[in-house]
Formats: structure tokens, C-alpha cells, sequence
């Protein structure tokens, strides 16, 4: 194993000295034009009620750095007299279509005040675009529409799976922010998996066989700590790069060391690839410290559906740090050895958490290779340097 480090980092949005604050980030990569879009709120203050609009830059992906243009803002996604939270992008392949939804608020409404008072003053809303996030299409109100309904694109239901905001309930556990990964398993079933954040000290998951009609019983994840209240996490699924892998027995040894029943796994591949089911691999961030949103951490799962099946953390920030938003990025490689390449937007800072949103690249190289053995403890951890601005891909 090598020493711990931090991926290199780039700032996209600042805290400004008048106190507007960015918060909430979520984030797409888009594989046909090979550029990210990242989403935040723009906030006149850090508090939830002082939401105002989303903003959004635009990054291109060079291979080995990511060059962004300025922020802008989102001026039609917005309702007049409410105040625009909680972007969530979703791509559809088929059209080339982005659509960001997000919900708006009215006025300066709290949302414990909704909560007290029984009254819904929230609007689920969106937005798309036809050109990567060049322009933007007038704001669409769902709310009356999509209760009972279904969101439809050219290919089918748009399945929000990211971002989830709303309060979940998953069978007796009350839960929200809630993100969702389509799970395939060795054995050719399908899940639907969920990892929400919940205040009982760690995460909470849950699967779903019928594609999201009936959630089985939640399941605390004691090894995905929560801080006091909770926090958002992401989650993200890519298939399990198997053969990749086993050109490697550096990487072979590193995962039989974090997972165990891995060796079986990579055995049943190799003996029989014809007939072996790429399962899907999931990757989680979070901060990791139980006292405090600080120290956001990379964690890895070979099975989601066994809550004891998570690995790390990584610790990709030490300090302050809150809610983050992953992207899995297809590259178009004729490098046979490529492994899957993530990028995390994520809030930070030094003295709280939400002085600045930055943005990070990682392999799933670097992750195998800085998650502790499973007895193993966390040791000090040393700062990458030279690669600060670029976001290079190693």
C-alpha cells in the first residue's frame, strides 16, 4: 500500500465576503462532448431559507486536466417569488438531453415550519438542455403532473436515482437525501439500491427488486458513520473492472486484503469469463468524522446489498466538509489495463465547511490503493502536491 494523499483539487466556487455562500453541489459528466456540468445554490447567507438561485460552470475534460469556464447563472430555473434548491442533473443518452431538476420554495419558508404546519409550499421543477448546458429551456412545474405519473424520456422512465432530497421512508426508518444506484449482481439479478442519510449515528440502506415499487426492510450501515444530525452522501455504481484487474497482482493482493470474498469472485471471472456477469461495484463519499461534518472519505463496496461489505475510508479532504456529488466517467480508452475513472464536487473548507465547493479527479487505482486493510487503522495522512489547479488524472 502506498502513502495516503489527497487527489488534486480544484476550487469552482468561492464564499464571497458580502456572506453569498454556494452550497448543495451536484454534478454530471456528459460522455458524448466529454464535459461536466457542476450545480450549486446560490445562497445569500449558509442558512437553507436564504436559498436564492442556482448557479453552474461548465468544465471540458482534456484526459489529463479539466478546463472551466466562468460561473453563471441559471436564470430560467426559477419560479417568480420562490427560491430555486437541491439541483439534481440527469443525462439521457438517447436525445443528448440534459434535464436539471430542483424544487422551489416559497419565499423564505422554512422547512421545519412545512413540517409543523402540514403546508407544502414546495414546487418540484426542471430544466433541460439540448446542448451540453449551453442554453436553457423555460422552467416546467411538475408537481401536480408527476404525482401518480411517470417522467418519460425517448428511451423510457428518467429514473431520478441521484440526489434525492425529498424524505424517504424506508420501511419504519424515517430517512431523506437518499441517493439510488441500479445494482447488477453476478448472478444476473438486478437492484435497485438506496443509501440515505438518517440520524441514528450511521447511514441507512435499502433494496428493491421491482425497481423501486417496494423498498425491503432498511438496514443501518455501521461502517458509514454519520455526524450529529447526519449529512448528504453520493453514491455511484460502475461494473467491476475485473479484467483490468487481473493484469495486476499488486491490485489483486490490495482488494483480497480489503474484501475477502473477492478472491472467489475474481476466480468464477476468470475461469469462466464467457458465462461470468460483471457485477456492479459502488463507490461512496462522506465525511467521516461522527462529531463533525469534516474529513470526506472514499469508501468502496464489492457487494451493496451486505451492509458489512464497505471498505476505507479514503480520506480525500482533511478538515471541514459536507455534502458531496460523484460522477463515474466513461472513457473512450483502447488501453485494455484503464480503470474507471470518478470525479467528486464537494463542499469544503477551512474554518467551516462551506466556504468553497471544489472539484476532484481519482481512479479507481488510487481508491484500491489507499483503503485501509480491514485491520487496519487510519495513519497520518500526507497532501499530494503539484497537480493543485489541473485536476490531472493519474
Amino acid at each position: 500500500m502506498g502513502t495516503q494523499y489527497f487527489p488534486a483539487r480544484s476550487v469552482l466556487f468561492h464564499k464571497e465576503p458580502s456572506g453569498v455562500t454556494y452550497r448543495v453541489p451536484a454534478l454530471i459528466y456528459i460522455p458524448h462532448s466529454s464535459c461536466f456540468l457542476a450545480f450549486c445554490e446560490e445562497r445569500l447567507t449558509p442558512a437553507d431559507s436564504q436559498a436564492h438561485l442556482l448557479v453552474m460552470r461548465k468544465g471540458t475534460f482534456y484526459k489529463t486536466y479539466v478546463e472551466w469556464k466562468d460561473m453563471e447563472v441559471l436564470s430560467t430555473a426559477r419560479l417568480e417569488g420562490y427560491r430555486s434548491m437541491n439541483p439534481c442533473p440527469v443525462y439521457d443518452e438517447f436525445t443528448g438531453t440534459v434535464f436539471l431538476f430542483f424544487i422551489a420554495v416559497l419565499g423564505h419558508t422554512s422547512e421545519s415550519y412545512q413540517l409543523i404546519t402540514g403546508k407544502n409550499v414546495t414546487r418540484l421543477c426542471y430544466v433541460s438542455s439540448s446542448d451540453q448546458g449551453d442554453t436553457w429551456s423555460s422552467v416546467t412545474d411538475l408537481t401536480r403532473t408527476l404525482i401518480g405519473d411517470t417522467i418519460k424520456g425517448e428511451s423510457g422512465p428518467l429514473l431520478l436515482l441521484r440526489h434525492t432530497r425529498f424524505v424517504f421512508i424506508v420501511t419504519r426508518m424515517e430517512n431523506v437525501e437518499c441517493q439510488m444506484v441500479s445494482v447488477d449482481e453476478e448472478n444476473g439479478v438486478n437492484i435497485l439500491y438506496c443509501n440515505a442519510r438518517s440520524a441514528s449515528g450511521c447511514r441507512v440502506q435499502a433494496v428493491s427488486f421491482d425497481n423501486g415499487a417496494v423498498f425491503h426492510d432498511g438496514q443501518l450501515v455501521h461502517k458509514l458513520v454519520e455526524p450529529k444530525n447526519g449529512c448528504h452522501g453520493s453514491v455511484i455504481g460502475f461494473p467491476g473492472p475485473f479484467y483490468q484487474l487481473s493484469q495486476s497482482q499488486h491490485f489483486l493482493r490490495r482488494l483480497r486484503s480489503i474484501y475477502t470474498p473477492f478472491a472467489v469472485s475474481m476466480s468464477s471471472a476468470l475461469r469462466s469469463p464467457q458465462n461470468f456477469l460483471l457485477p456492479t461495484w459502488v463507490v461512496y463519499t462522506h465525511p467521516t468524522c461522527s462529531k463533525a461534518r469534516r474529513d470526506l472519505g472514499v469508501y468502496l463496496s464489492l457487494r451493496p446489498r451486505d451492509p458489512d461489505s464497505w471498505s476505507g475510508p479514503w480520506i480525500i479532504y482533511e478538515g471541514p466538509s459536507a455534502y458531496s456529488d460523484l460522477a463515474y466517467v466513461e472513457l473512450a480508452s483502447t488501453d485494455a489495463s484503464a480503470l474507471p475513472v470518478f470525479a467528486c464536487l464537494f463542499e469544503n473548507g477551512t474554518k467551516t465547511a462551506y466556504d468553497e465547493i471544489s472539484f476532484c479527479i481519482f481512479t479507481l487505482y488510487e481508491v484500491i490503493d489507499h483503503l485501509p486493510h480491514n485491520n487496519q487503522k487510519r495513519k497520518g495522512l500526507k497532501t499530494r502536491k503539484g497537480l493543485w489547479e489541473c485536476c490531472f488524472v493519474c
